[in-house]
Order: structure tokens, then sequence, then C-alpha cells
């Protein structure tokens, strides 16, 4: 299991991280899980919720760029897919796997599970390790 963690902010009700974080996915096909707690100084951490989120729908969007690409370029902010909020997602509000300045991202919004309420936005944009193989 592959874990990275933020800093965590004082007394914050609504706090924005602004952080950027690099992940190794090595299974495409496993979704990504984000844990959040509530830092305690003097006792364990509170688990606040959980969400995860599909990596697959972002590699796929890069492969059909990667072929448009070939055949006759693609415009700066072009919307490649569409993912909308289901039962077996945690996603709070439609979002968009956007080609933006030769990058491949997507803003998303999850709603938490196993708390009453929360959200989490984040930009997700895809890194190519060209160490890889493949």
């Amino acid at each position: 299991m592959y874990k990275v963690r933020t800093s965590y902010l004082k007394r914050k009700l609504n706090p924005e991280w602004n952080e950027d974080l690099t992940l190794c996915v090595e299974d495409p096909n496993l979704p990504l899980k984000l844990e959040v707690y509530d830092h305690d100084t003097f006792s364990s951490d509170d688990k606040m919720g959980f969400a995860e989120f599909d990596v697959k729908p972002l590699l796929d969007a890069l492969e059909l760029i990667s072929q448009e690409e070939e055949q006759e370029g693609i415009l700066n902010d072009t919307i490649v897919k569409k993912l909308i909020p289901s039962r077996t997602n945690c996603l709070a509000e439609e979002s968009f796997i956007v080609f933006k300045n030769n990058r491949v991202v997507q803003d998303m919004c999850l709603r938490l599970r196993d708390v009453k309420n929360g959200e989490l936005e984040l930009q997700l944009e895809l890194i190519h390790d060209v160490g890889s193989k493949s």
C-alpha cells in the first residue's frame, strides 16, 4: 500500500490544503482511497471519513488524446470525458477530464463516506513516468 500524508491545519472548520501530492499508481484498475482524519495532539487522530475514486477514466482519456493528436491534434480546454455521480462512486457532482496546456487534468468533488457530511475537492493530473516500460 502506498501512502502520502498532508500537513495538518490548526483550528480550521473548512481547511484548504492546496498541496501537490504525487502518487504511484501500480494497478489502475483499483480505486484510490483517501482517508480524512482530525488531528489530535494528545490522543490518536479521529477518522473523519473516506472517499474513493477511479483513475482508470483518466488513463483512458490520455490514450484517447494520444490517438487524436496523431491524427489531427487536439484543442486546449477540450473536454475529453464527463463522469457523473452514482451510487458506485464518491462524486458529489459531475467531473470533467480536460486537455489543458498539454496536460490531462480532472477536477472533482468527492463526498466523504462514513460521516454525516463532508466533501473534498481535488485536481488530478496524470504524469507518465518516463522510466516505465509502457
